[in-house]
């Protein structure tokens, strides 16, 4: 597919930033190999690549683990404020923008000369609104992001909007719930490719039993939703829409299970199963840890993001319920995995389980939660 490129005064390939949860870079990155983006490297906070606009598209479109898609539009060094002003004036604005639809400008400033956010922001919109003639806005559908480092400006389009974590089919949430791009991460980490079963017995509002289903039918995550690139100079509809393709898609024989003791959960994960597209995938039902099953069929892998002590209610009374769940998972589920997100390492270790090395901790709503993961575990 052929891709004109949208801002001839904007040097192809260029950088390209994947935001990711703090602790998940790795894994994001690779996320993005596995998924044919030639050179990815983790960096502080992410994951840089290197491509144009369709590459700026596609990750948007497929990789479901990262937050959000910069586009990294221009550099240059700046000492003070007036110098910041004259050189944003000489960024490409016509080639990336458009003078029809409103900008916001955020800025930040770490170890700079310019140390006021606010002072560089004001700087960086005037100069959108008079070179280009763009209106700046709050509430804009743009964002323009300018990072000042030592003394570096690093200027950014935010592509993607709304956080790439909304894929727009979930409505109903339960307390606590895991966002989508860390469930998606959390299952690669667990070696889920979408070739096995996967169950949750504490399933929520169950986000890792259709992430796992939708990886397993090849849809893409980002098929319903818009992106802030819809609203860039140059975009081609016609393109974007080729793209899509309809969003992937493929038959698959596998089934993935949800349970949880709340009826109330288990009836908002059919609801955001069924918007999903992934019905027909999934089973969700009403039961307590203590009654759980494996289903026929071969193993595959149990993920579970239990309740947290420090989140919802004390550790005390958690770990009788982490006995019981390991205690059903090494009499039941020979040959399957397990993955298990925890605060505490007693908590894990309460389930009697034999735990791998951990993953390093990740960031998980102000808290630090750890990935625990087995091999196939033996017959009990």
């Amino acid at each position: 597919m052929s891709v004109p490129s949208p801002a001839p005064a904007l040097p192809v390939p260029f950088e390209i930033f994947l935001v990711a949860t703090p602790g998940l870079e790795a894994a994001l990155c690779g996320e993005a190999r596995a998924a044919g983006f030639g050179y990815a490297a983790v960096v502080a906070g992410g994951v840089v690549l290197s491509g144009g606009w369709p590459e700026v598209w596609r990750a948007n479109l497929e990789l479901r683990g990262a937050t959000r898609v910069l586009a990294r539009i221009g550099a240059f060094r700046a000492m003070h404020l007036a110098q910041l002003d004259k050189r944003a004036r000489k960024v490409a604005w016509g080639a990336v923008l458009r003078r029809d639809v409103p900008v916001t400008v955020e800025a930040s400033c770490k170890r700079s000369r310019i140390y006021h956010a606010g002072a560089a922001a004001q700087r960086v919109a005037t100069a959108i609104r008079e070179e280009l003639g763009a209106p700046v806005a709050d509430d804009a559908p743009v964002r323009v992001m300018a990072r000042i480092e030592d003394d570096l400006v690093t200027v950014s389009l935010d592509t993607t909007g709304e956080s790439l974590h909304k894929r727009g089919f979930k409505q109903a949430l339960n307390r606590a719930p895991m966002r989508e791009t860390m469930a998606a991460l959390f299952l690669r980490q667990c070696g889920y490719e979408g070739g096995e079963p996967v169950l949750d017995p504490m399933c929520g509002s169950g986000t890792f039993v259709i992430e796992a289903a939708e990886i397993a039918a090849g849809l893409k995550p980002g098929r319903e939703r818009a992106f802030a690139f819809e609203q860039l100079a140059g975009f081609d509809a016609q393109a974007w829409r080729a793209l899509k393709g309809g969003g992937g898609g493929r038959q698959t024989d596998l089934r993935f299970f949800g349970s949880d003791r709340d009826a109330g959960a288990i009836r908002m994960s059919r609801e955001n199963a069924e918007r999903a597209g992934v019905g027909e995938l999934t089973r969700f039902e009403v039961a307590p840890v203590e009654l759980l099953t494996a289903p026929e069929g071969p193993p595959g892998l149990v993920i579970v993001n239990p309740p947290y002590g420090a989140r919802i209610g004390n550790k005390a009374p958690l770990m009788a319920l982490y006995r019981s769940l390991g205690a059903v998972l090494r009499a039941k589920f020979a040959g399957w995995r397990v993955g298990l997100i925890a605060t505490d390492r007693q908590l894990a270790a309460a389930t009697g389980l034999p735990w791998l090395p951990p993953d390093p901790p990740v960031l998980h709503g102000g808290l630090r939660v750890t990935l625990h993961r087995t091999g196939p575990l033996p017959k009990g």
